[in-house]
């Protein structure tokens, strides 16, 4: 199991842990994603977590293959799937919640369609995301960023 699994399975947060372990939270978060980390603080983290310290080792080399193997157009693909998906899911509970307010608001009419205003404010919101989720509007995508960072770096 992961780090973050392990963590999840004991209904800690990353400063619990951290707190626990005597690190930065910053490490536990290095920890989580695969990153290097010291030997002292996978030794920490696995004494708290109650686990050998050689698994800890095998999912962390697992984890960085699998993050040094990938191709940067195969990253893009993951975050963009992962974005498209955060926005199918904001969707339906968009959907699911303003169904149910319809409902509320019909069987209480009392004269005045009130649902209209969540549904627009929540609306603009999924909107919102869509565009980012589709990449429709790139306002500071990746290109701005470079584009920021060169002139930061004063590079053409």
């Amino acid at each position: 199991m992961t780090i973050r699994q392990l963590r999840q399975n004991r209904g800690w947060s990353q400063e619990q842990l951290a707190e626990v372990a005597g690190l930065s939270v910053r490490t536990v978060q290095r920890s989580e994603k695969g990153q290097s980390v010291g030997a002292e603080s996978l030794k920490a983290i696995a004494a708290v977590l109650e686990v050998d310290l050689a698994q800890l080792h095998v999912a962390q080399a697992r984890d960085e293959t699998l993050v040094a193997g990938t191709s940067a157009e195969e990253l893009a693909a993951r975050q963009h799937v992962k974005a498209v998906k955060s926005f199918y899911s904001h969707l339906l509970s968009y959907t699911g919640v303003m169904v149910l307010l319809l409902l509320i608001n019909v069987f209480t009419y009392s004269g005045y369609w009130w649902v209209v205003w969540p549904a627009l404010g929540w609306g603009i919101g999924v909107v919102s995301h869509a565009a980012r989720a589709f990449d429709l509007i790139d306002l500071f995508g990746g290109d701005w960023e470079k584009r920021a960072i060169e002139k930061r770096l004063n590079k053409p």
